[in-house]
């Protein structure tokens, strides 16, 4: 999510116990009844202000209790920094539980949701533990680990009263210069899949459970994938890739019962997810069968349309997208006028509020909210608990990796004077990094906990002396060894963008320097929330440490460095070799300067350079229409497997500790080549394995046609065109497409429920009818018909209308544009239409805020029902993506008014 606040707001209201009234007696009021019972009962006894009201999510700051129930809100959340007044335990209670009252205020007592980005830790909550940072968590590849972490922090966030999280995130980072990288697992699908396990520690092994917090999948999809690591850019690739690379992790997510998933500001070949029905819908909630709540990012629905301030247009947009709940954080009051309009006019179809109601329901029943709607304090005494912090410690310690040893780690514990040095060595808000108690997190004592220099000291208590000084003016010839702690400041999101590379900065180059001058051996740790140009340091420092953020217990690290533990972190994305070496993801055919998975243990040192034997028995042990299941004999090293990489057709598709694999997201009937690879801990690979051929299982011959399209209604007529709308057809398989025929002539294929037939003679009746299709070309009997009659022609002042056409965006093989359309006549408009010829080899692709038909060469875009009407010198646009061979066109347009 995104956004800062610095805001604040009294905390509201006392301590609340037990369940709402149950006067009526209501079916939903009963918690003995299915869920699903539940739900269907409610929504029919629910107005459309209320339907409306669940759909919106406003920043805390902004809604008093009295809000809550005037606008019915279905939640309310904190931005980065939001907290009350009063940052305690029993403060943020108080906050919640006076919101809840306004909530459960309203005539059908349906509580809210309260959202917050608890990303590694409680981190909006003064004395919460923070835990590392989710890349190394990635670099721990303890899934369990990750599970009991989620564990934690879901008791101390339920200890506040919150119920839901804006986590975990599980974007594949594939370019360091993204400003979330650190918010990654890693850069291999494989690494953050595994890590769905966080969804089980936050949401319990069901919803309802203690100390239950639904969870959010984020970012859907491709955040992590824009093109030169741009935050909220464009995602450059083709649907194979996206689906191979971005889509796995939100897979494992939705198996462990993920209840919510976040769209991500970003855009894939031009299109922002935010608006992207396919994706959102189609493939999501379809084929991926997510039953949850799809909610957006902080004001996403903004940057639709690209211009500032969210629009009518832009929220009927991402609503028939699929979003469930829209973030508005500041104007929900607008938002709620315009969902309310949208719906009214019908732009956004009564079923897909109720769609989106259903699942927002769904979740607060599940999670119990009915029963138990206000904060459980009584896990208050886990917030920054010993447990957790012992567990927050285990989580750094597992995190470090050694990419250098010349033989001087472990460190003794006695012996002569340790130095440490560094801006990052006493510094716990650096080493926590950002969405620290703020958005963008702070340098400075920003929370309770200990930096690594206090795990120093502490661990040499009683033994070797240390000295302690930012810029290494302690570091001389009386020091035995220097540890040097540098690295990034906090930042978060766009902030923390590095497009022009990744080195050091000047304040821990001339540390360093110093530090090297004096001879001294030095460890080198780095703090950061990726890899950094560490080229020019490698070849002097003795040793190496990534740390990455560890968070409040920075004696983690020190646990490794003095041998109390011995490191076992691996890296969870490819180290460039130089400042610019990016993007480098493993198997793209770059020299890092250490592959995926490199990391060193104290039996390895730094000696080891013997690569593991080959896997062999490479076989097919299964197949299906879209996965192919792999097995090998395992290899050997003098030292130990640490895992194996998996290739088909020489792409590197995962990664796993087992000698078993299962590649996902196949095409029926098709042969993939195999190959597979081993790695040691020392980061050695091996040669690949020989190949074997897998073919997956050709899909079933179908042969069952979808059903009738029910419901074929016209809308209001204008003098050339007739609006159709009608409910979905089913089918075994899915349906693709619908034919619509006038009379015996099929006019059009619409992929959607909806289509507006142009073209046509004024005062005139037709008769239509809708035939669904499926992938495998069966075809349904015809709808019903409807008949409709154009409007009659004007035989007042004439209308007219003009077209522009501007490009928005353009690459290789795609562009994105946007047309305006001007009532330029003197007579209102009542409808439009804007016809074009593509150059050979543009094409539409997909577009939208018009109904769209094409003859040989030429395209016509006409108006939606709900942008027909124009008045005098009034305007409104549709927008479109294409696909071409030959650039960006510039087509001329022209509009014809009626």
């Amino acid at each position: 999510m995104a956004l800062a606040v610095a805001l604040t707001a009294s905390g509201l209201g006392v301590a609340l116990a037990g369940s709402p009234a149950q006067a009526s007696g209501a079916p939903y009021q009963d918690a003995t009844l299915p869920t699903a019972t539940r739900v269907a009962d409610l929504l029919g006894r629910m107005t459309l202000d209320e339907k409306i009201g669940q759909m919106t999510q406003a920043e805390r700051a902004v809604v008093s209790p009295s809000d809550m129930t005037t606008y019915r809100l279905g939640s309310v959340l904190s931005g980065g920094g939001s907290a009350p007044s009063s940052n305690t335990t029993a403060g943020w209670a108080d906050l919640y539980d006076g919101l809840q009252r306004g909530a459960m205020a309203t005539p059908l007592q349906i509580p809210m949701l309260y959202g917050i980005d608890a990303v590694h830790g409680n981190n909006n909550a003064l004395g919460a533990t923070i835990y590392p940072h989710n890349i190394g968590l990635g670099a721990t590849r303890d899934s369990a680990l990750v599970q009991d972490i989620g564990r934690a922090v879901a008791e101390e966030v339920s200890a506040t009263g919150v119920d839901w999280t804006f986590a975990p995130c599980l974007c594949v980072a594939r370019d360091d210069r993204w400003g979330r990288t650190y918010e990654s697992f890693g850069e291999d699908p494989a690494i953050p899949s595994s890590m769905a396990t966080m969804v089980t520690g936050f949401q319990g092994e069901r919803l309802g459970g203690p100390a239950s917090v639904l969870a959010t999948a984020k970012h859907y999809l491709g955040d992590g994938g824009t093109a030169l690591g741009d935050d909220q850019g464009d995602v450059r690739a083709t649907e194979a890739e996206l689906r191979a690379i971005h889509l796995p992790p939100f897979r494992a997510a939705i198996d462990k019962g993920v209840g919510s998933v976040m769209v991500s500001y970003s855009s894939w070949n031009g299109v922002k997810m935010h608006g992207n029905r396919y994706l959102l819908t189609d493939v999501l909630k379809g084929e991926l069968g997510f039953d949850g709540i799809v909610v957006s990012d902080w004001a996403a629905i903004d940057q639709l349309d690209g211009a500032r301030g969210f629009t009518a247009q832009e929220v009927v947009t991402s609503v028939n997208a699929g979003i469930d709940m829209v973030m508005v954080p500041n104007e929900y009051r607008t938002f709620l006028t315009y969902l309310r309009q949208g719906v009214q006019n019908g732009a956004i179809p009564t079923a897909r509020v109720d769609d989106a109601v259903s699942r927002i329901l769904t979740q607060k029943f599940d999670l119990g909210l009915f029963e138990r709607p206000y904060a459980d304090r009584s896990y208050a005494s886990t917030v920054g608990s010993a447990a957790h912090r012992t567990l927050a410690r285990t989580a750094v310690q597992k995190s470090q990796v050694i990419l250098k040893n010349t033989g001087v780690l472990p460190l003794a514990t006695t012996g002569g004077k340790v130095c440490v040095a560094g801006r990052n060595a006493n510094d716990i808000g650096n080493q926590s990094g950002g969405w620290t108690l703020s958005w963008q997190g702070a340098s400075g004592a920003t929370v309770p906990g200990t930096t690594i220099l206090q795990g120093i000291q502490q661990v040499l208590a009683g033994g070797r002396t240390t000295t302690f000084a930012a810029d290494a003016s302690n570091v001389d010839a009386s020091c035995s060894v220097a540890v040097a702690v540098i690295g990034e400041t906090p930042y978060a999101e766009g902030q923390g963008d590095r497009p022009s590379g990744l080195s050091l900065d000047a304040t821990d180059t001339a540390a360093l320097q110093r530090i090297r001058t004096s001879g001294v051996p030095t460890v080198a740790v780095l703090v950061s929330g990726r890899p950094l140009d560490i080229s020019g340091v490698l070849p002097w420092v003795s040793a190496f440490d990534a740390a990455w953020l560890p968070g409040s217990e920075g004696a983690g690290v020190a646990d490794v460095l003095f041998g109390t533990v011995a490191p076992t972190g691996k890296l969870p994305v490819t180290w460039p070799a130089s400042a610019t070496q990016q993007p480098v993801n493993a198997g793209d055919g770059q020299t890092p300067l250490f592959p995926l998975g490199a990391g060193l243990t104290w039996s390895t040192g730094g000696g080891d350079v013997t690569a593991p034997s080959a896997p062999t028995g490479l076989t097919v042990s299964g197949t299906t229409t879209t996965t192919a299941s792999l097995a090998w004999t395992a290899s050997t090293d003098a030292v130990g497997v640490t895992g194996y990489d998996v290739l088909r057709g020489g792409t590197l598709v995962g990664t796993t500790a087992g000698t078993t694999f299962t590649d996902t997201g196949l095409a029926p009937g098709t042969a993939y080549s195999y190959a597979v690879r081993a790695r040691d801990a020392a980061g050695n690979v091996s040669s690949t394995s020989a190949t074997a051929t897998a073919t997956t299982a050709s899909a079933p011959v179908d042969t069952t046609a979808p059903t009738v399209p029910a419901g074929l209604t016209a809308g209001t007529t204008t003098t050339t065109s007739v609006p159709l709308s009608w409910a979905a057809a089913t089918d075994d398989v899915g349906v693709t497409g619908y034919d619509v025929y006038r009379g015996t002539t099929r006019v059009a294929t619409a992929t959607g429920t909806r289509y507006t037939d142009t073209g046509l003679a004024a005062s005139t009746a037709y008769s239509y009818t809708v035939r669904a299709r499926d992938a495998a070309g069966n075809v349904s009997a015809a709808s019903a018909a409807v008949t409709a009659t154009t409007q009659p022609g004007s035989t007042g002042t004439a209308t007219a209308c003009t077209a522009t056409w501007r490009t928005d965006n353009s690459w290789g093989s795609g562009f994105t544009a946007t047309v305006t359309v001007r009532s330029t006549g003197t007579a209102p408009l009542r409808g439009w239409q804007v016809t074009w010829a593509w150059p050979a080899g543009a094409q539409l692709a997909n577009g939208w805020n018009a109904a769209f038909t094409r003859s040989g060469g030429t395209q016509t875009a006409a108006n939606q029902p709900y942008n027909g009407s124009l008045a005098p010198s009034a305007s409104t646009s549709f927008g479109l993506h294409g696909t071409t061979t030959s650039g960006a066109p510039a087509p001329v347009l022209t509009c014809v008014g009626s």
